[in-house]
């Protein structure tokens, strides 16, 4: 995924935006920028690699030369952003949170029209620049934005910098989160309303779907009124929300005890102690937890100081590496006993296939897994949600391919609790995973842990539904 953070105040907002986007790092992983404006310098620009290293310790050094009472930040997936641009609407910086599955036919057809793009990514077009030439296309920012909604296929937050004030816009159906903060000083925007506590900002607004919103140190003004359907991504709480942000007034551990507490009065499994995988895992098994009265103990500590995101590393093996090396087991805790496991999800197993096995190593009697959300059986269209590029790269799929063949399959009936289909296949999951016994999360209990209607949430990589049409 990835996350942006801006500030406008009635004095200099560096430090501001420097950590409150550095309070998005968790949500991605291989760039990051900023951007500031004064009017005697016009725009000032870093962007740094993340792939061997944090973003603190990457622009710590640049801080001295940015100046401004207005700025912003991103922490990217992929792009290299912001993107300074100059057109008819003025000079402006933009960054967005993104994923644009039509970005080739769009490329073509600005090619055709004789356009010239000057920023790549990972050999392509940069998507960032893409919506920034699409916004230029029309006679103002509002119409430029809602340019962008009606011709991507995909996803599209976005945050415009430009002279005077931020220009805030939430993706057409909400699928991720764009949440105005105030103090005394001014106004900041970020896609995870935990950067703004520290920072002394209150939150003020959760932008609506496909809203717009211009923002200066002394308010802010409606471009654009929300659109009444939304898809906002229930992943956001399952997964990778960080426990004290709020999505639609909505706090992500609250979901997650909620989800852990579903799952436990389902379960009539007897274990010695339950343990969250670090970190999503942890608010789950709190749930499970105190709902089934069974010891939260902790099998695994986390070393961070020197292993970094065990998906940062482009390389598979030195990913498996840093994920293994990152969790140090107990053996005091593990040995002779039972336990119950929490984790947010299953997408290719790999790195839980290995957990396990250290478990057993180490003595543990019986593992037994219980997942916070449903299999995941379709791949993510509208977030940059994993680097599985393809199906058959998600457990659920490996599994389906070793039942029936390389025969198409039904994923309706793989994605229903209630088939055999569905029990087959986390059978041949578990199977593939050693573990003791394995449960998932139902998709009705998720939603209910969430709190907001089925329609309003985006659960495609579960059972394939969602709606992506612009009207």
């Amino acid at each position: 995924m990835s996350g942006f953070f801006g500030a406008i105040s009635q004095t200099s907002c560096v430090s501001p935006v420097f950590y409150g986007t550095d309070y998005h790092s968790h949500l991605g992983t291989k760039r990051a920028g900023l951007a500031f404006y004064n009017s005697e310098e016009g725009f000032q620009r870093a962007i740094h690699s993340l792939e061997d290293g944090y973003f603190r310790t990457k622009f710590e050094n640049d801080l001295v030369n940015f100046s401004g009472n207005a700025g912003i930040g991103v922490i990217s997936d992929t792009e290299a952003q912001p993107i300074a641009a100059n057109s008819h609407l003025g000079k402006f910086a933009i960054s967005t949170v993104s994923k644009i599955l039509n970005a080739n036919e769009l490329e073509e057809e600005f090619l055709q029209n004789h356009r010239t793009f000057s920023e790549t990514s990972q050999g392509s077009v940069n998507p960032t620049e893409l919506v920034a030439m699409l916004i230029a296309d029309k006679e103002d920012y509002v119409s430029g934005i809602e340019n962008v909604f009606k011709k991507i296929k995909g996803s599209c937050s976005i945050l415009i910098l430009t002279e005077n004030s931020i220009i805030a816009a939430r993706d057409y159906l909400g699928r991720t989160p764009v949440v105005i903060g105030k103090n005394g000083n001014g106004f900041a925007v970020a896609s995870e309303t935990s950067a703004f506590p520290n920072l002394d900002y209150e939150i003020e607004k959760y932008l609506g779907p496909g809203e717009i919103v211009r923002i200066t140190a002394d308010g802010y003004e409606q471009l654009r009124k929300p659109g009444k359907k939304m898809q906002v991504c229930s992943f956001l709480w399952v997964y990778y929300g960080y426990p004290p942000s709020y999505y639609e007034g909505i706090n992500v551990d609250e979901v997650r005890y909620r989800c852990g507490a579903a799952i436990a009065r389902k379960d009539n499994v007897e274990a010695d102690f339950v343990a969250g995988i670090p970190d999503s895992g942890i608010g789950h098994a709190i749930g499970y937890s105190n709902e089934k009265k069974i010891p939260y103990m902790r099998p695994y500590a986390k070393y961070t100081p020197t292993w970094p995101r065990s998906f940062m590393p482009q390389n598979q093996v030195t990913r498996e590496l840093v994920a293994k090396m990152k969790l140090i087991p107990n053996p005091a805790i593990i040995k002779g006993r039972r336990g119950v496991f929490l984790d947010d999800s299953i997408v290719r197993g790999t790195q839980l296939r290995d957990n396990t096995r250290d478990l057993y190593n180490e003595g543990i009697k019986e593992v037994h897994m219980r997942i916070a959300c449903p299999p995941l059986t379709y791949p993510c269209e509208y977030l940059n949600f994993s680097r599985s590029r393809q199906a058959l790269e998600l457990a659920t799929h490996k599994a389906i391919k070793e039942l029936v063949g390389d025969g198409e399959a039904d994923m309706t009936k793989y994605s229903n609790p209630d088939t055999e289909e569905y029990k087959l296949m986390v059978e041949e999951i578990r199977k593939n995973l050693g573990l003791t016994s394995l449960q998932f999360q139902t998709l009705p209990d998720l939603v209910e842990a969430i709190g907001l209607p089925k329609e309003d949430l985006c659960t495609h990589c579960w059972d394939g539904s969602s709606y992506s049409g612009y009207c």
